[in-house]
Protein backbone atom coordinates (compact mmCIF):
# COMPACT_ATOMS: atom_id res chain seq x y z
CA UNK A 1 0.00 0.00 0.00
CA UNK A 2 1.40 3.37 -1.02
CA UNK A 3 -0.01 6.88 -0.70
CA UNK A 4 0.61 9.71 -3.14
CA UNK A 5 -0.56 13.27 -2.63
CA UNK A 6 -1.66 15.60 -5.43
CA UNK A 7 -1.41 19.15 -4.13
CA UNK A 8 -3.43 20.74 -6.92
CA UNK A 9 -6.57 18.79 -5.97
CA UNK A 10 -6.11 18.33 -3.16
CA UNK A 11 -6.39 14.62 -3.98
CA UNK A 12 -5.01 11.35 -2.72
CA UNK A 13 -3.84 8.32 -4.70
CA UNK A 14 -3.70 4.94 -2.96
CA UNK A 15 -1.83 2.15 -4.70
CA UNK A 16 -3.56 -1.11 -3.78
CA UNK A 17 -4.49 -3.96 -6.12
CA UNK A 18 -5.66 -1.06 -8.25
CA UNK A 19 -4.80 2.63 -8.14
CA UNK A 20 -7.54 4.58 -6.37
CA UNK A 21 -7.90 8.34 -6.72
CA UNK A 22 -9.73 9.90 -3.77
CA UNK A 23 -11.27 13.37 -3.70
CA UNK A 24 -13.89 14.88 -1.44
CA UNK A 25 -16.30 17.77 -1.06
CA UNK A 26 -16.18 19.52 -4.44
CA UNK A 27 -19.47 21.28 -3.54
CA UNK A 28 -20.46 22.05 -7.11
CA UNK A 29 -23.14 24.73 -7.03
CA UNK A 30 -21.81 26.56 -3.97
CA UNK A 31 -21.92 29.88 -5.82
CA UNK A 32 -25.74 29.82 -5.96
CA UNK A 33 -25.91 29.49 -2.18
CA UNK A 34 -23.35 32.25 -1.66
CA UNK A 35 -25.45 34.56 -3.87
CA UNK A 36 -28.45 34.03 -1.58
CA UNK A 37 -26.27 35.28 1.28
CA UNK A 38 -25.09 38.35 -0.63
CA UNK A 39 -21.77 37.06 -2.01
CA UNK A 40 -21.95 37.09 -5.80
CA UNK A 41 -19.38 35.03 -7.70
CA UNK A 42 -19.49 33.60 -11.18
CA UNK A 43 -19.65 29.83 -11.31
CA UNK A 44 -16.26 28.21 -10.83
CA UNK A 45 -17.51 24.75 -11.81
CA UNK A 46 -15.50 24.69 -15.06
CA UNK A 47 -12.24 25.59 -13.31
CA UNK A 48 -12.89 23.17 -10.44
CA UNK A 49 -13.75 20.37 -12.86
CA UNK A 50 -10.60 21.01 -14.91
CA UNK A 51 -8.52 20.73 -11.75
CA UNK A 52 -10.12 17.38 -10.94
CA UNK A 53 -9.61 16.18 -14.52
CA UNK A 54 -5.93 17.08 -14.30
CA UNK A 55 -5.68 15.04 -11.09
CA UNK A 56 -7.20 12.09 -12.96
CA UNK A 57 -4.73 12.43 -15.82
CA UNK A 58 -1.66 12.82 -13.63
CA UNK A 59 -2.60 10.04 -11.20
CA UNK A 60 -2.88 7.23 -13.74
CA UNK A 61 -5.64 5.88 -11.50
CA UNK A 62 -7.92 2.97 -12.37
CA UNK A 63 -10.88 4.25 -10.38
CA UNK A 64 -11.97 7.34 -8.48
CA UNK A 65 -13.96 7.55 -5.26
CA UNK A 66 -15.61 10.83 -4.30
CA UNK A 67 -16.20 10.95 -0.54
CA UNK A 68 -19.40 12.95 -0.78
CA UNK A 69 -20.78 16.47 -1.02
CA UNK A 70 -20.50 16.50 -4.79
CA UNK A 71 -23.29 19.09 -4.78
CA UNK A 72 -23.81 21.92 -2.32
CA UNK A 73 -27.42 22.99 -2.01
CA UNK A 74 -29.76 21.25 0.42
CA UNK A 75 -32.39 20.01 0.95
CA UNK A 76 -33.22 20.55 -2.74
CA UNK A 77 -31.15 20.76 -5.91
CA UNK A 78 -30.52 24.29 -7.17
CA UNK A 79 -30.97 25.44 -10.76
CA UNK A 80 -27.20 25.79 -11.04
CA UNK A 81 -26.74 22.16 -9.99
CA UNK A 82 -29.46 20.90 -12.35
CA UNK A 83 -27.66 22.66 -15.20
CA UNK A 84 -24.04 21.86 -14.31
CA UNK A 85 -23.95 18.41 -12.67
CA UNK A 86 -24.87 16.43 -15.82
CA UNK A 87 -21.92 18.05 -17.59
CA UNK A 88 -19.61 17.37 -14.64
CA UNK A 89 -20.44 13.66 -14.56
CA UNK A 90 -20.34 13.36 -18.35
CA UNK A 91 -16.83 14.80 -18.42
CA UNK A 92 -15.64 12.53 -15.60
CA UNK A 93 -17.03 9.41 -17.30
CA UNK A 94 -14.87 10.14 -20.34
CA UNK A 95 -11.73 9.82 -18.21
CA UNK A 96 -12.32 7.32 -15.41
CA UNK A 97 -14.83 5.04 -13.72
CA UNK A 98 -15.92 6.58 -10.44
CA UNK A 99 -18.18 6.01 -7.47
CA UNK A 100 -19.74 8.41 -4.98
CA UNK A 101 -20.31 7.92 -1.27
CA UNK A 102 -23.17 10.39 -0.66
CA UNK A 103 -22.60 13.15 1.88
CA UNK A 104 -25.05 15.29 3.81
CA UNK A 105 -25.30 17.78 0.91
CA UNK A 106 -25.99 15.08 -1.70
CA UNK A 107 -29.78 14.95 -1.46
CA UNK A 108 -31.12 13.96 -4.87
CA UNK A 109 -27.67 13.12 -6.28
CA UNK A 110 -28.91 9.70 -7.39
CA UNK A 111 -30.88 11.27 -10.30
CA UNK A 112 -27.55 12.15 -11.95
CA UNK A 113 -25.77 8.81 -11.33
CA UNK A 114 -26.15 5.17 -12.29
CA UNK A 115 -26.71 2.58 -9.58
CA UNK A 116 -23.14 1.30 -10.12
CA UNK A 117 -21.80 4.78 -9.40
CA UNK A 118 -23.49 4.97 -5.99
CA UNK A 119 -21.87 3.49 -2.88
CA UNK A 120 -23.60 3.04 0.51
CA UNK A 121 -23.99 6.14 2.66
CA UNK A 122 -22.23 4.46 5.58
CA UNK A 123 -19.17 3.83 3.44
CA UNK A 124 -17.18 0.94 2.12
CA UNK A 125 -14.16 -1.10 3.24
CA UNK A 126 -11.57 -1.66 0.51
CA UNK A 127 -8.37 -3.58 1.26
CA UNK A 128 -8.66 -2.82 4.99
CA UNK A 129 -9.24 0.91 4.43
CA UNK A 130 -12.62 2.37 5.36
CA UNK A 131 -14.02 5.16 3.21
CA UNK A 132 -17.04 7.28 4.16
CA UNK A 133 -18.16 10.91 4.02
CA UNK A 134 -17.73 11.70 7.70
CA UNK A 135 -21.00 13.22 8.93
CA UNK A 136 -22.45 10.01 10.40
CA UNK A 137 -21.20 7.20 12.59
CA UNK A 138 -18.67 5.13 10.64
CA UNK A 139 -19.49 1.51 9.93
CA UNK A 140 -18.57 -0.88 12.76
CA UNK A 141 -16.49 -2.89 10.31
CA UNK A 142 -14.08 0.07 10.12
CA UNK A 143 -12.85 -0.54 13.68
CA UNK A 144 -9.15 -1.38 13.78
CA UNK A 145 -8.57 -0.02 10.27
CA UNK A 146 -7.52 3.24 8.69
CA UNK A 147 -10.57 5.44 7.99
CA UNK A 148 -10.44 8.08 5.26
CA UNK A 149 -13.19 10.68 5.29
CA UNK A 150 -14.22 14.11 4.09
CA UNK A 151 -16.91 16.48 5.44
CA UNK A 152 -14.67 18.46 7.80
CA UNK A 153 -12.72 20.62 5.29
CA UNK A 154 -9.61 20.97 7.52
CA UNK A 155 -7.74 24.22 7.02
CA UNK A 156 -4.74 25.40 9.03
CA UNK A 157 -3.29 28.80 9.86
CA UNK A 158 0.27 28.76 11.20
CA UNK A 159 1.60 31.87 12.90
CA UNK A 160 5.12 33.16 13.51
CA UNK A 161 6.44 36.24 15.28
CA UNK A 162 5.47 38.42 12.30
CA UNK A 163 1.95 37.11 11.86
CA UNK A 164 0.27 34.42 9.84
CA UNK A 165 2.99 32.59 7.93
CA UNK A 166 0.88 29.91 6.27
CA UNK A 167 -2.77 29.28 5.46
CA UNK A 168 -3.59 26.08 3.64
CA UNK A 169 -6.04 23.22 3.34
CA UNK A 170 -4.54 20.26 5.17
CA UNK A 171 -4.95 16.60 5.99
CA UNK A 172 -5.41 15.63 9.63
CA UNK A 173 -4.05 12.23 10.66
CA UNK A 174 -4.91 10.90 14.11
CA UNK A 175 -5.88 7.98 16.30
CA UNK A 176 -9.57 7.48 16.99
CA UNK A 177 -10.80 6.91 20.54
CA UNK A 178 -13.43 4.31 21.26
CA UNK A 179 -16.37 4.93 23.54
CA UNK A 180 -15.63 8.61 24.14
CA UNK A 181 -18.52 10.36 25.88
CA UNK A 182 -19.25 14.05 26.28
CA UNK A 183 -17.57 15.30 29.47
CA UNK A 184 -16.13 11.89 30.39
CA UNK A 185 -12.79 10.28 29.79
CA UNK A 186 -12.98 6.96 28.01
CA UNK A 187 -11.31 3.90 29.48
CA UNK A 188 -9.30 1.43 27.36
CA UNK A 189 -10.37 3.38 24.29
CA UNK A 190 -7.47 2.93 21.89
CA UNK A 191 -8.20 0.09 19.48
CA UNK A 192 -5.74 0.76 16.69
CA UNK A 193 -8.17 2.75 14.56
CA UNK A 194 -6.70 5.73 12.71
CA UNK A 195 -8.37 8.37 10.59
CA UNK A 196 -7.22 10.61 7.78
CA UNK A 197 -9.44 13.67 7.37
CA UNK A 198 -9.15 14.95 3.81
CA UNK A 199 -9.33 18.60 2.73
CA UNK A 200 -12.05 19.76 0.36
CA UNK A 201 -11.20 20.09 -3.33
CA UNK A 202 -13.41 23.20 -3.39
CA UNK A 203 -11.17 26.26 -3.16
CA UNK A 204 -13.92 28.20 -1.33
CA UNK A 205 -14.37 25.63 1.46
CA UNK A 206 -12.25 25.44 4.58
CA UNK A 207 -12.87 25.08 8.31
CA UNK A 208 -10.19 26.28 10.72
CA UNK A 209 -8.58 23.27 12.38
CA UNK A 210 -8.32 24.93 15.79
CA UNK A 211 -12.05 25.61 15.77
CA UNK A 212 -12.79 22.14 14.43
CA UNK A 213 -10.97 20.53 17.35
CA UNK A 214 -12.64 22.82 19.88
CA UNK A 215 -16.12 22.36 18.41
CA UNK A 216 -16.31 18.99 16.65
CA UNK A 217 -19.16 18.62 14.16
CA UNK A 218 -19.47 14.84 13.80
CA UNK A 219 -19.24 11.61 15.79
CA UNK A 220 -15.82 10.75 14.38
CA UNK A 221 -14.38 14.23 15.01
CA UNK A 222 -15.55 14.01 18.64
CA UNK A 223 -13.43 10.86 18.94
CA UNK A 224 -10.16 12.44 17.72
CA UNK A 225 -7.18 11.69 19.94
CA UNK A 226 -5.62 15.17 19.92
CA UNK A 227 -2.33 13.92 21.37
CA UNK A 228 -1.72 11.83 18.25
CA UNK A 229 -3.11 14.34 15.73
CA UNK A 230 -0.70 15.44 13.01
CA UNK A 231 -1.00 17.86 10.10
CA UNK A 232 -0.05 17.00 6.52
CA UNK A 233 0.07 19.58 3.72
CA UNK A 234 -1.65 18.96 0.36
CA UNK A 235 1.64 17.87 -1.26
CA UNK A 236 2.22 15.25 1.44
CA UNK A 237 4.74 17.25 3.45
CA UNK A 238 4.58 16.70 7.20
CA UNK A 239 3.81 20.01 8.93
CA UNK A 240 3.79 18.85 12.54
CA UNK A 241 1.50 18.04 15.47
CA UNK A 242 -1.64 20.12 15.96
CA UNK A 243 0.09 21.75 18.94
CA UNK A 244 1.98 24.02 16.51
CA UNK A 245 -1.29 25.82 15.78
CA UNK A 246 -1.87 28.87 17.96
CA UNK A 247 -5.58 29.41 18.45
CA UNK A 248 -5.07 32.67 20.33
CA UNK A 249 -3.88 34.63 17.31
CA UNK A 250 -6.21 36.92 15.44
CA UNK A 251 -6.72 36.49 11.68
Amino acid sequence: MRFEFIASGPALVIDLDIRLLIITDPHFGIEADLAIHGVHLKSRTTERLERIKECIRSSDADRMIILGDVKHNLPVTSRQEYFELPLVFSELRKLISFQVIPGNHDTGIDRFLTSEEMLPRDGVLINDIGFFHGHTLPSKEFEGHLIICGHHHPYASVYDEVGCGLRSPVYLSCNILRGKKEGKKAVNNKIGTRALFMPSCNELAGYDLVEALKRPISPISRAIDKESAEIILPDGSFLGPVSILNGDKDD
